[in-house]
C-alpha cells in the first residue's frame, strides 16, 4: 500500500505551513514525459478575439471531488482548480477525485498535479487494461473490472476503473456504468474512523465495492445455468446459442476476477512494508477470501457450461439420428409399397394386354373365327397372372 506522507500528531509541534496559492508542483522525470500543453499563439492584428466559451467537459466529467481531513469533508470543490488550490492549503488534508470518462486534457493536469506516471496516465486513457497493479513511487495505480448482472436481457455487464492511490490523494477513473463509486463514498463518510487511514482505506473500500458487485453476477449466472440445463433437456433450439453467449461472459468474468487474486496478495504482502493500519489487513484479507471465492466459481460455471455443451451436442446428435432413423424407416415402408403396387399392376397389365389386342376386330384375325379362341384367350391370361404373383411373392413383393 503507499505509504502516507508523515502528519503532525504532536499538539506541541508545530502544524506544517500550508502550501502557498502559488505553489509550483516539481517537476519530476515523469512530469517530464507529458506532452506540454501548447499556449494559444497570438492573434494577428484586426482579427477578432474568440468568444468566450465555457468548459463544460472538466463539469461533465468530474462526477464529484471532496477533500477530507480526519476522516470528515471539509470542502465539495466544484473543479479539478479548486480541488488543487484547496489541497494546497490543507497541510493534512486528503483529495477524493472521482471521474467518469475524463477528457485528456483533465488527465494531463491531473498527472502535472499529483506527478503520476505517463504510462499510467495513457493507461487511464485508452482504457481496456487487464485488472493490475502497478506502483509508481509513492503512487499506487490499480485497474479493476467492474461488473453487474441485467436481469432484462439476462447478461452480464462489465465496467472499467482505473484508481491512482497516492499519499494525500485518490483519482478514480470510471469507464462504464459499474460500479456505483458514490456508494463507496457515502460509506466510507459514514465510518470516518475508517476514513481517516487514509488512502488505503479508499483503496480497501473500491476494491470491496467492486468484489461485493460479483455476488449478483453470480447468483444471475448459476440461475441461468440452472435453466439453461432445463431447456436442454426439453430440447429447445434456441439453448445452443444462449450456452455460447454466457460462455463468453464467463471468459470476461474469469479475466475480471482471476487477476484480482494476486493483486491483493501483493497488497497484503507489503503490509509490513509499508505500514498498513491492522484493521486494514484484517478487512483487505476478508476482501482476498471474497475474490478467490468468487475465481473459484467462475471457473466452476465454465467447467459447467463446457460440460452442458457437450451433453446438448449429444443430445442434439441423438435426436438427429432418431429422425434419421425414422426418415429411413418411412423410405423403406414406402419402397415396400411401391413394390406392392408395381407387383399388382404388372399383373393387372398382362389380361388387360391380351384383351386389348383381340380387341381390335381386324378382320384378318384367325383366332376371331377360332373356336377354342376364347378359352385360349382366357387361360392366357390366367396362367400369365398366376405366373407373375409366383414370380413376385418369392422375390417378398406380395
Amino acid at each position: 500500500m503507499p505509504q502516507r506522507r508523515a502528519r503532525p500528531v504532536d499538539k506541541d509541534q508545530p502544524a506544517r505551513p500550508p502550501r502557498p496559492a502559488n505553489h509550483t508542483p516539481r517537476r519530476s522525470v515523469w512530469r517530464r514525459a507529458l506532452p506540454p500543453v501548447q499556449p494559444p499563439g497570438p492573434q494577428p492584428p484586426g482579427a477578432d478575439a474568440p468568444p468566450d466559451r465555457q468548459e463544460p467537459a472538466e463539469v461533465a466529467s468530474v462526477v464529484e471531488a471532496a477533500l477530507y481531513r480526519d476522516g470528515v469533508r471539509v470542502s465539495s470543490p466544484a473543479t479539478l482548480a479548486d480541488t488543487y488550490r484547496e489541497l494546497r492549503e490543507q497541510p493534512a488534508g486528503m483529495a477524493w477525485i472521482g471521474l467518469a470518462r475524463p477528457t485528456d486534457g483533465e488527465l494531463h493536469s491531473l498527472a502535472a498535479e499529483f506527478d503520476l506516471h505517463p504510462l499510467a496516465v495513457e493507461d487511464a486513457m485508452e482504457a481496456h487494461q487487464r485488472p493490475k497493479l502497478e506502483r509508481y513511487g509513492d503512487t499506487l495505480f490499480v485497474v479493476l473490472r467492474a461488473a453487474r448482472y441485467l436481469d432484462a436481457p439476462e447478461e452480464v455487464e462489465f465496467g472499467e476503473l482505473h484508481v491512482f492511490v497516492g499519499p494525500d490523494f485518490v483519482i478514480t477513473v470510471r469507464h462504464g456504468a459499474a460500479p456505483d463509486l458514490s456508494a463507496v463514498r457515502r460509506r466510507m463518510e459514514e465510518s470516518p474512523e475508517l476514513l481517516k487511514l487514509g488512502p488505503e482505506a479508499v483503496l480497501y473500500a473500491i476494491l470491496d465495492a467492486v468484489v461485493d458487485g460479483y455476488a449478483p453476477v453470480v447468483a444471475g449466472v448459476q440461475n441461468d445455468i440452472d435453466e439453461i440445463e432445463t431447456e436442454v433437456f426439453r430440447g429447445d433450439p434456441e439453448v445452443s446459442r444462449r450456452i455460447y453467449e454466457l460462455s463468453r461472459e464467463m471468459v470476461e468474468f474469469q479475466r475480471a476476477t482471476r487477476p484480482l487474486v494476486g493483486m491483493l496478495h501483493g497488497l497484503m504482502a507489503g503490509f509490513a512494508k509499508y505500514g498498513t493500519d491492522e484493521e486494514l489487513q484484517r478487512y483487505l484479507r476478508d476482501v482476498a477470501d471474497h475474490v478467490t471465492h468468487t475465481s473459484e466459481r467462475v471457473d466452476t460455471f465454465r467447467q459447467a457450461l463446457t460440460e452442458i455443451l457437450t451433453v446438448n451436442a449429444t443430445l442434439v446428435t441423438q435426436q438427429q439420428n432418431t429422425e434419421m432413423r425414422a426418415l429411413a424407416e418411412a423410405g423403406f415402408e414406402q419402397n415396400e409399397e411401391i413394390k406392392k403396387i408395381s407387383s399388382w399392376a404388372a399383373i393387372l397389365f398382362a389380361p388387360t394386354l391380351v384383351g386389348t389386342i383381340y380387341g381390335m376386330n381386324f378382320e384378318d384375325m384367325p383366332e376371331l373365327g377360332w373356336s377354342f379362341g376364347y378359352p385360349f384367350a382366357i387361360g392366357l391370361m390366367g396362367v400369365v397372372c398366376v405366373s407373375l404373383y409366383v414370380i413376385f411373392k418369392r422375390r417378398d413383393w406380395l
